[in-house]
């Protein structure tokens, strides 16, 4: 939850730091790569701004934000102005200059987190549609008494976090011992590992698959020069589990 002492850069940084990852996607005809976050930034951020913006004074309840494997969702209460249709909401087309929380939107604007204009919804349908993500969701009830803003962790991101909540002790192993650039063999020997297809299996390919190891050579994957390095996602999954600390 956020209490009102937190500031929305706080939360944002703790969301940032302990969920949010990009993946990138090479491909063998183009020097080019695809990009994309499992929810993106901008999105998070016009949705939590709005959410404090909007919230009133009167209702104690404080804004939450709930992490999942599948979507990230804001509540905040109220729901928004009774001349505010949903289904505008849903377009983006929504227009409210109704303001619950001018002093904190001056606060806002300050710290450059909005426009003090209505066009968070605009701009997080944008941005989730830039990523290539499902559509973002916005609920109410008939009372307007809460609202929620649904954003989807993206469809790849999506099968690559139940892989990661799969992710074994073995694959921390793995980077926990590499050190620089490092052979399959030197692997296992550091490992104390005989068998080179459990270790592929168990090991190595888990670790690419999340990207936090990576080839020297990836343009030829079955040289017998090649090595293997840690990431820097890589080096930051092993520096957080080295210091007792979750995924």
């Amino acid at each position: 939850m956020l209490e009102p002492d937190r500031t929305v850069r706080e939360a944002l940084d703790y969301v940032q730091r302990n969920f949010l990852h990009e993946m990138t996607t090479k491909h063998p005809q183009s020097a080019e790569a695809t990009r994309i976050w499992n929810v993106p930034f901008a999105a998070l951020e016009e949705a939590l701004v709005n959410a404090v913006y909007h919230r009133s004074h009167e209702i104690p309840e404080p804004v939450e934000v709930r992490i999942s494997p599948d979507e990230v969702t804001i509540l905040s209460f109220p729901g928004p102005d009774r001349s505010v249709r949903l289904q505008d909401l849903q377009t983006g087309r929504a227009v409210s200059r109704r303001y619950r929380n001018r002093r904190i939107g001056e606060f806002l604007k300050e710290l450059k987190l909005t426009e003090g204009r209505a066009t968070g919804i605009p701009k997080i349908l944008k941005a989730m549609r830039m990523n290539g993500s499902p559509e973002p969701a916005f609920e109410t009830d008939d009372e307007r008494s809460s609202f929620v803003v649904r954003l989807p962790v993206h469809l790849s991101a999506r099968q690559k976090t139940l892989v990661t909540a799969e992710v074994t002790a073995e694959v921390d192993r793995l980077l926990r011992v590499l050190e620089g650039d490092l052979s399959r063999a030197d692997l296992q020997a550091a490992l104390g590992l005989k068998h080179a297809e459990h270790f592929r299996q168990a090991y190595l390919l888990p670790a690419l698959a999340q990207g936090w190891v990576e080839m020297t050579m990836p343009d030829k994957p079955k040289s017998r020069n090649q090595r293997y390095r840690l990431t820097a996602s890589g080096v930051s999954r092993a520096s957080r589990r080295g210091s007792g600390h979750g995924a």
